[in-house]
């Protein structure tokens, strides 16, 4: 088993940079293809889209033919795609390119959770989840840092082709862990409508999903800018932009090691809280802070925060509908990523005509009444 939670971690690292890789990008995109920021931005949106759609498909496939199965299929496929965004000679045909890695790569990290939530008890989850997300964790900083480090340079596509590589790679590993899967494959997947309006039957499914899209709009709609605002606001280059969400990352990574004590001293509403105030703090100090050198604080700040927030909410979800655990962490994926969509289109808006740092701030504060919501009903709910 820990075998297999390496290789979907190195899974999902490629997953977690695909989708961030193309952040510290945008200005030279903007350049490259003549397009504003608004539209260059679109690169980001679609690939979370067809995440969040593709969620409809690949919950129920996880259930009935195999989860580890259908992540290392799908590995393969996205591989093919984000290859075809290194080889992509327009706008037009990279952003569609975008669009079929995004919907690809959707298996790999939900189904990755609920195959978690089958092998590992309740108990013991919240920590092991932590480690997976290592490679989650490293790959939105490592993507980041890729796109930001090629925006310099005139050859601008070859992280495209490291992660194709390295999809490929993973996808065939995990294909061949799959013939030795210990978690039985459904007689019946079902429909998947069917089985989330079961999952959403119980109220507690209702909230985990619903704070999971605001987060995804509040959050990752600042997320993305963050680099485009320290590059035109503070005058980091491109490549030090995006090595400044390292920081975001390290955040996440300092969680992941100490995850079990942490969760054990604070409990998941003390999780929820903590995570909230730190990520509400950590933006604000990338929005506010004229010092250039402080921004990668605010980073890690806000890093650690999301984490522990998010792993939080992520837990909670694989417990929504055990029976239905794959149609129900799809369900969370694909509201989280439908709500990243969204709120990168409206902060693209807002960047354009208030600029970055006002559109990070307002994530500051917008995140405090979902996170402290979030944990006031984790209260009630026992």
């Amino acid at each position: 088993m820990n075998f297999n939670i390496v290789l979907l971690s190195l899974a999902a690292f490629a997953s977690a940079a695909s989708m961030r890789v193309t952040d510290a990008m945008l200005p030279r995109l903007g350049r490259e293809f003549h397009v504003g920021l608004a539209q260059a931005a679109s690169v980001i949106t679609v690939f979370a889209v067809a995440y969040g759609v593709m969620q409809m498909a690949f919950g129920p496939l996880g259930d009935r033919f195999g989860k580890l199965r259908v992540i290392g299929l799908a590995s393969i496929g996205a591989a093919a795609a984000t290859l075809a965004c290194w080889a992509a000679p327009g706008f037009d045909t990279f952003v569609a390119a975008r669009l079929l890695a995004g919907g690809l790569c959707a298996s790999i990290i939900p189904l990755a959770m609920a195959w978690i939530g089958d092998v590992v008890p309740y108990a013991e989850r919240q920590p092991v989840i932590a480690r997976f997300l290592l490679g989650q964790i490293l790959g939105l900083g490592g993507g980041s840092a890729m796109g930001g480090l090629a925006a310099e340079h005139v050859q601008w596509r070859w992280p495209f082709l490291l992660l194709a590589i390295w999809l490929l790679v993973s996808g065939i590993f995990i294909v061949h862990a799959s013939r030795r899967d210990p978690v039985p494959r459904a007689a019946s997947g079902g429909r998947f409508f069917r089985q989330v309006m079961q999952v959403l039957a119980a109220r507690w499914a209702r909230v985990i999903v619903a704070t999971v899209f605001l987060e995804g709009i509040v959050v990752f709609g600042a997320l993305a800018f963050i680099p485009t605002h320290l590059h035109l606001a503070r005058g980091f280059t491109l490549s030090d932009a995006g090595f400044s969400m390292l920081a975001f990352a390290a955040g996440g990574v300092a969680f992941a090691l100490f995850a079990r004590p942490v969760v054990r001293l604070l409990g998941e509403v003390g999780l929820a809280v903590s995570g909230t105030l730190l990520m509400a703090a950590g933006l604000a100090l990338i929005a506010w802070t004229p010092h250039a050198a402080v921004a990668p604080a605010g980073c890690l700040v806000a890093g650690l925060g999301f984490y522990l927030l998010h792993n939080t909410l992520q837990t909670n979800a694989t417990q929504m509908s055990p029976e239905r655990r794959g149609a129900g962490m799809a369900l969370f994926a694909s509201m989280f990523f439908l709500g990243q969509a969204a709120g990168v289109a409206l902060a693209g808006l807002l960047v354009e005509t208030a600029g970055a740092g006002v559109a990070i701030l307002v994530a500051a504060v917008a995140t405090l009444p979902i996170g402290l919501g979030f944990a006031r009903l984790r209260t009630l709910h026992g």
